[in-house]
């Protein structure tokens, strides 16, 4: 069983800079329509900017995951500060497969990068050893040595 905690972000369409804070995507929706059959629960940690997640709410994750009968634990995060929150999650000793993946394009777009890096996070989850991660555009990167690229768009490792 997966069981899938959402934060809010691009990849549920929310859209922090122009004042669309009401998710314009459902990610049951893409896994849905992408028909994925392996078992999984959603459930809201809470719906922010990743600019704005707290280190409050980082204990919230914390919490959830902690007290998650799964041992493979997938997050939809913004990409500001997805690696903050990984690195955070990665100093908590967690014995779970924690995989954070989120969005570059908006989830609602017909270009999205959303469902495609859903579907490979979920893969990712299914194969990879305990530890936190980052899966982003086809790339899981471990989640102690990962960074934004905000020229590119794309995660990398740190040098």
């Amino acid at each position: 069983m997966i069981h899938i905690l959402t934060t809010g972000g691009t990849i549920e369409g929310l859209d922090y800079e122009n004042k669309i804070s009401q998710s314009k995507i459902v990610i049951k929706e893409f896994l849905a329509s992408a028909n994925v059959s392996t078992p999984y629960i959603i459930e809201k940690a809470f719906a922010k900017d990743s600019r704005s997640i707290t280190e409050e709410d980082r204990k919230v994750l914390l919490e959830k995951i902690k007290t998650s009968s799964s041992n493979h634990i997938l997050i939809t995060h913004g990409t500001y500060t997805m690696e903050e929150t990984a690195a955070y999650l990665g100093k908590q000793g967690l014995d779970k497969t924690i995989v954070l993946v989120g969005s570059f394009i908006m989830g609602h777009f017909k270009n999205t990068d959303a469902p495609f890096n859903l579907g490979f996070a979920i893969s990712s989850l299914q194969l990879l050893k305990p530890g936190v991660y980052v899966a982003m555009n086809g790339t899981v990167f471990p989640g102690n040595n990962v960074t934004k690229n905000i020229e590119t768009n794309k995660f990398m490792l740190k040098k």
